[in-house]
C-alpha cells in the first residue's frame, strides 16, 4: 500500500498517462484488472479554460476507475492554475497530475511537457503556484532529464516536493530518448534516497518480474506500467498478484483476449460514438491480437472494418479458427 496526500492505494501498481490511450474506457478495463492507481491522458490547460467540446469530454471520469489521478500541461502559470482550479473543483479525480515528461516537439516548444527538466526554479514556481490554489493531492510526472548533458532529476524532484507536490513519477529516459533506449533505474534509485514524498518508478517494466525488480533494486513506492499494459490488461493482474504471492499467472486464452476486446470496445462506442470508436479500436485490437499466431490477417482486416459487427465478426472468426487448430493438434498427439 502507499498513499498520496490522503489517497490510498489498494497495491503499488499504477497505470501510466499514455497520450491517445488512457481514456475512461480503457482506464475502467484496466482498473478492472487490478490496477491500484490508474492515470488519464494529459490535457490541454488551455483546452480547458477555453472549454473545447473535446477537451471537456476527456475530463469523464467514470466512478468505478477511482482513485484516478488526471494530467494537466501546460508551459504559462496563469492558465495552467485555471486549469487546476478547474479539475480541482468540477470533476472527480482524486490527484490532479502535471506532464513534465512529453518529449513530442508541439508540447515542448509551448514550453511544456519535458521543456520544463531543464529549470527546477520553473518547477518549483508552477507547482507551487498550482498547489496553492487546489485541494485535491498535485503530482508530477517527468522524465529524468532533457538529454544525458542536462540530468537534473534530484533537483527537479525536490523542487516539486519543496513546492508542496504529494509525490513524482519519474521514467528513466530523457527527452532525447523518446522511447527508444533503456531506461536509467539508477537515476530513479538515486531521486528515491533523496525525496520524501512517494516516488513512482517508470519504464522498462515488461513483466510481472520486472516489477519486482524495480521495487527491490530502487526502493520507489509504486511502479508504473505503460506499453505494457496496451491490449494485455493481464499484465497488471499478473504483477499485481506476483507481487502479492510471487505466482505467476497463466497467459489468458485467444477466447478470453477476444471477450475483454470486446468489452473494451463497447465501452469507447459508449464513451464517443461507434464510428470514432471503430477507428480508434483498429490500433487497440492490433494490440490484443499480439502473440496469437496467425494474426495478421484478422489485424489488417480490422483496419478495414468500419462497424462494431464487423470487427465481431472477424474476432470471433479468429477464436474459432484458434481453437480449431489447438482441437486439431491435441487429437495428432
Amino acid at each position: 500500500m502507499f498513499k498520496i496526500g490522503d489517497i490510498e492505494m489498494k497495491n503499488r501498481v499504477v497505470l501510466a498517462p499514455m497520450a491517445g490511450v488512457c481514456n475512461s474506457a480503457f482506464r475502467l478495463t484496466v482498473k478492472e484488472f487490478g490496477a491500484g492507481l490508474v492515470c488519464a491522458e494529459m490535457v490541454s490547460d488551455k483546452g480547458i479554460i477555453f472549454k473545447n467540446e473535446k477537451t471537456m469530454n476527456m475530463l469523464y471520469i467514470d466512478e468505478r476507475e477511482k482513485p484516478l489521478s488526471l494530467q494537466i500541461f501546460g508551459g504559462e502559470k496563469k492558465t495552467l492554475v485555471e486549469a487546476a482550479k478547474f479539475v480541482d473543483q468540477n470533476t472527480n479525480a482524486d490527484i490532479i497530475d502535471i506532464n513534465m515528461g512529453c518529449p513530442v516537439p508541439k508540447i515542448t516548444k509551448c514550453d511544456a511537457g519535458a521543456k520544463w527538466l531543464l529549470d527546477p526554479n520553473k518547477i518549483y514556481e508552477m507547482v507551487s503556484a498550482v498547489t496553492a490554489e487546489v485541494e485535491k493531492p498535485v503530482t508530477v510526472k517527468m522524465r529524468m532529464g532533457w538529454d544525458e548533458d542536462h540530468i537534473y532529476a534530484i533537483k527537479n524532484a525536490q523542487a516539486v516536493e519543496r513546492a508542496g507536490g504529494k509525490a513524482v513519477a519519474l521514467h528513466g529516459r530523457t527527452r532525447v530518448q523518446m522511447y527508444e533506449g533503456t531506461a536509467n533505474w539508477d537515476i530513479i534509485r538515486e531521486v528515491k534516497q533523496n525525496l520524501n514524498i512517494p516516488l513512482i518508478g517508470n519504464g522498462d517494466v515488461k513483466t510481472p518480474q520486472d516489477a519486482k525488480r524495480m521495487l527491490d533494486e530502487t526502493g520507489v513506492d509504486g511502479v508504473m506500467i505503460g506499453r505494457a499494459a496496451l491490449g494485455n490488461p493481464w499484465m497488471i493482474y499478473s504483477t499485481v498478484k506476483f507481487l502479492e504471492t510471487g505466482e505467476l499467472m497463466d497467459e489468458p486464452s485467444v477466447r478470453e483476449k477476444i471477450d475483454v476486446c470486446i468489452l473494451h470496445m463497447d465501452r469507447l462506442i459508449a464513451l464517443k460514438n461507434e464510428d470514432i470508436a471503430v477507428r480508434e479500436m483498429r490500433k487497440h485490437a492490433a494490440w490484443y491480437l499480439k502473440g496469437i499466431r496467425g494474426n495478421a490477417k484478422a489485424r489488417n482486416a480490422i483496419n478495414e472494418c468500419n462497424s462494431r459487427e464487423d470487427i465481431v465478426i472477424l474476432l470471433n472468426a479468429l477464436v474459432l479458427e484458434m481453437e480449431e487448430k489447438e482441437r486439431n493438434a491435441s487429437e495428432a498427439v
